[in-house]
């Protein structure tokens, strides 16, 4: 079914307003969403995926889409992302690679965050859902069993497809939060949390404000590879974006998307080498990383080969950041 389904939109015009009317809907109870370009979220509704009876839109909140090399508002669209020359290039070219151009004119640097998580068994019609008595992600009350791995009804598998994610990951990011308990900030890193459900830590009426980044970013050179079935439009199929700054090898930064509920830094396999980044770690570095990730039967390509296809990416990421044209 692909009418969109009756909600009440409403357009608060500064952050203040969006945390009361927030604040309003959970003393009610009454359930809403957040949405900023709708390039996620509308399509959703229109599978009947998730529909909320309250949706607050950030299009009128002026200050959230910031733009520069140190700051980012949630607000910025990715297409002004793509032509921007105050941006650090490798956040510019990751969002280069996201969707289309028509997309990317609408779509939001704080939705491509929040992005929901995607599985062959949820993103479908109502109706297909409904004759397979529905999943473990969207059950509908009827506590149906997860259809990627049957009998562990505790986690939701879903894959996280975002493609700004690792880049914000590897240039040390700063997620800012607000909510009506107030502001908060976290890494980029400790944003995401390990669920095909919840995804992230976005507690009820909180929405993503800005990301930042520290002093010094500007001086790192990074590279984000991505694999996926066309070159325009489509979700990552897995994804692996590397950054250091020359000269200091314990700067070296990875992170991989596409490939798990959540986006992942593999600092735990960068500092398992007790060697400096040159271009011989490359190869036991790609298949530290290739062999630390899980993927599932869910999305386009078959997991053994994206995750075989992660060692590829993470050699290709860390060759150009090294300039090793071999």
């Amino acid at each position: 079914m692909m009418l969109m389904p009756p909600f009440n939109l409403h357009h608060p015009n500064t952050v203040e307003e969006a945390c009361e009317l927030a604040s309003s809907f959970i003393a009610n109870e009454e359930s809403f969403d957040w949405v900023a370009g709708g390039t996620d979220i509308l399509p959703n509704y229109k599978w009947h995926i998730n529909v909320k009876k309250h949706v607050i839109s950030l299009a009128k909140i002026a200050g959230l889409d910031t733009i520069s090399m140190h700051e980012i508002g949630a607000m910025a669209r990715l297409g002004a992302l793509t032509t921007s020359d105050s941006v650090h290039p490798l956040i510019a070219s990751a969002a280069s690679k996201i969707a289309s151009s028509l997309v990317r004119n609408n779509a939001t640097v704080g939705g491509n965050i929040c992005l929901d998580t995607r599985c062959f068994w949820i993103n479908q019609s109502e109706d297909w859902r409904r004759s397979i008595d529905w999943c473990h992600k969207e059950d509908c009350g009827t506590g149906s069993d997860c259809r990627v791995i049957p009998n562990q009804n505790t986690l939701c598998v879903a894959t996280y497809q975002g493609d700004l994610a690792p880049s914000l990951i590897v240039l040390e990011g700063t997620i800012h939060i607000i909510g009506p308990h107030g502001p908060r900030e976290v890494p980029a890193e400790a944003f995401f949390q390990l669920d095909g459900i919840t995804r992230n830590i976005l507690e009820e009426g909180e929405f993503v404000l800005k990301v930042t980044f520290p002093q010094g970013v500007e001086n790192r050179v990074g590279s984000y590879k991505k694999l996926r079935v066309r070159e325009s439009w489509d979700f990552p199929e897995a994804g692996v974006a590397s950054s250091w700054i020359r000269g200091d090898p314990s700067s070296l930064r990875i992170a991989s998307t596409a490939l798990e509920s959540i986006p992942r830094s593999h600092q735990a396999e960068i500092d398992a080498f007790d060697e400096s980044f040159s271009s011989e770690l490359i190869n036991p570095l790609s298949e530290a990383i290739m062999k630390s990730i899980k993927p599932v039967n869910n999305t386009a390509l078959p997991p053994r080969y994206r995750k075989s296809m992660v060692r590829v990416l993470a050699k290709r990421s860390l060759r150009e950041i090294l300039g090793d044209s071999s």
